[in-house]
């Protein structure tokens, strides 16, 4: 199954599971999304459980807020990762705060779906890789899957957790195929304290593949490079270790120290910039809790601090099989 359609799956999964469940975004409907990924939906749910909205992503999240507070559970589509912009207040003033400032009495189980990070030649705006401005906002979950496997079983978790949820999809992985075992999320969500096994089980990290010499950290769109990276350094007798970090926000540290303690070499691997991203406040953890296993300084291959440039020029942009490659070499030098 690619992972556009263990999406699709999944929602209709969580839509058969719960007739609170509605799905809003542009173009979502009858078209089923720009990347298809609600294709079939408008036509066996109908338009009152798969709206189409107007173009203006504040108006979506602001619908949201509403509904999820009388009690239904809208997971929205942001069209692209660019234009989540104009929502921004609305998901971080609003959205991540009210629960809080209820005093728990109000709970917002919203999830945002965002097509996010290069990689397909898209212009401006389209290419965008946000996730640490929601991680830096405390009451949002940020999760992203790598596989099919994950994106069926944790679109559900997200929709299932009682906290706003954005899962932000690798938009150039829609169409990467692997296989998907329908029923283990299935019988977890339909047990009674699913939601909240669900919710802890998509925000722990996985070892992809092990290793004894040196930890490659990644998430999302970059993970399948981490794998081609640690498969070339095998061939050259590096043994690499991936960590899928699957959730950015609450991040699973101890999952990257407890491999960071073994390997005593970690690179962490992102599209967003490195430069105030994801991977320094993982190599500020790993420096905090595992210093002393530590034979070499965290190395981040990410995005450069610029703009995401024009698609001529994203893959000079984008972190490649080259720069991993040289950032394994630099810290197996020391």
């Amino acid at each position: 199954m690619t992972m556009a359609g263990a999406i699709n799956r999944g929602l209709r999964a969580a839509m058969d599971r719960d007739e609170k469940v509605l799905l809003m975004g542009e173009d979502i409907g009858q078209l089923g999304g720009v990347f298809r990924v609600t294709d079939g939906l408008w036509k066996d749910f109908g338009p009152d459980r798969v709206m189409d909205t107007p173009l203006a992503e504040s108006g979506i999240v602001g619908t949201a807020i509403g509904m999820a507070m009388r009690g239904y559970r809208p997971v929205i589509e942001i069209q692209f990762d660019g234009f989540i912009f104009p929502a921004y207040d609305q998901i971080t003033t609003q959205l991540a705060k009210m629960h809080y400032r209820s005093q728990g009495r109000i709970q917002l189980p919203v999830v945002i779906r965002v097509p996010f990070a290069g990689g397909i030649g898209a212009v401006e705006h389209h290419s965008e890789s946000p996730e640490a401005l929601f991680a830096h906002t405390a009451g949002l979950r940020a999760i992203s899957p790598a596989t099919p496997q994950d994106a069926y079983d944790m679109i559900q978790q997200a929709i299932a957790s009682p906290d706003p949820v954005l899962f932000f999809e690798p938009k150039a992985r829609y169409w990467d195929k692997g296989e998907v075992d329908e029923s283990r999320v299935d019988a977890q969500l339909s047990a009674e304290d699913g939601a909240s096994a669900g919710t802890a089980e998509m925000s722990r990290g996985r070892v992809a593949r092990s290793g004894t010499d040196v930890t490659l950290v990644a998430y999302g769109p970059t993970v399948r490079l981490a794998l081609q990276a640690a498969e070339v350094a095998g061939a050259d007798g590096t043994s690499v270790e991936v960590v899928d970090l699957r959730s950015i926000s609450p991040l699973d540290s101890a999952t990257v120290v407890r491999s960071a303690k073994r390997t005593g070499r970690v690179v962490i691997v992102h599209e967003a910039p490195t430069a105030y991203g994801p991977g320094a406040e993982l190599s500020a953890r790993i420096a905090e809790e595992a210093f002393f296993h530590l034979h070499a300084p965290v190395l981040r291959v990410g995005g450069f601090h610029a703009p995401y440039p024009g698609s001529k020029l994203e893959h000079d942009y984008l972190p490649n099989l080259d720069r991993v490659l040289d950032a394994v070499d630099r810290v197996m030098t020391h």
